[in-house]
């Protein structure tokens, strides 16, 4: 099972363009680890960050790739347009692989829950029995559970437009097909969204 990494860069000021160069320069070098698979900018969240979802192979390399970061005289290659950064690991639900690059949408919806304290496996059992109904709607790119840090579920969807994200979840719940049935006595209500554009050099478009 792959190990998956959140990186959340907090960036100066109208920072993006300019780090956005450097940061590809990183990604690429011959002694990083792991596949890029998403770059976003919050359009509506919490803003002047950069969102990076990053796949791994192994534990191995995920360390790896952490100490290559946090040992760098340089982070990033843009630590003077830096104020700090986060990274959070995840494990997939299998159900939700693989995570494919493509085109999918102009606008993400990062949404993040925290479940009750033994919430989590019933959450997943409710997530595995409706998401193949729910993505009849609309794509889901992944969902996936903090292996660090307070408990959390992640989700990543695709969609057109914040218009077309608003119709989608309002349609899906007249039609009765979400939330999960019976998914929402297992969450606190403790959860955060936000609404990310993709960079130009993101797979996930």
């Amino acid at each position: 099972m792959p190990l998956f990494d959140i990186l959340t860069l907090k960036t100066n000021l109208f920072a993006t363009p300019k780090v956005a160069p450097a940061l590809q320069d990183w990604l690429a070098d011959g002694d990083a680890k792991g596949t890029l698979l998403g770059a976003w900018a919050p359009d509506i969240g919490t803003l002047n960050d950069i969102i990076l979802l990053r796949q791994f192979e192994t534990a191995d390399d995920l360390i790896a790739e952490r100490q290559r970061t946090h040992l760098s005289d340089n982070p990033f290659g843009c630590m003077e347009h830096l104020r700090g950064w986060t990274s959070d690991t995840y494990l997939p639900l299998d159900f939700t692989l693989p995570v494919t690059p493509g085109e999918y949408g102009k606008v993400y919806e990062i949404r993040t829950y925290k479940p009750k304290l033994n919430g989590m496996a019933p959450t997943i059992e409710k997530w595995k029995a409706a998401v193949p109904d729910r993505t009849k709607y609309s794509d889901l790119s992944i969902a996936m559970y903090s292996l660090d840090g307070p408990t959390r579920f992640t989700q990543i969807w695709p969609y057109d437009s914040a218009n077309h994200r608003a119709e989608t979840r309002a349609t899906t719940v007249a039609d009765g097909v979400w939330p999960p049935k019976g998914g929402p006595d297992w969450l606190s209500a403790d959860m955060t969204s936000t609404l990310a554009v993709p960079l130009p050099f993101s797979p996930l478009k």
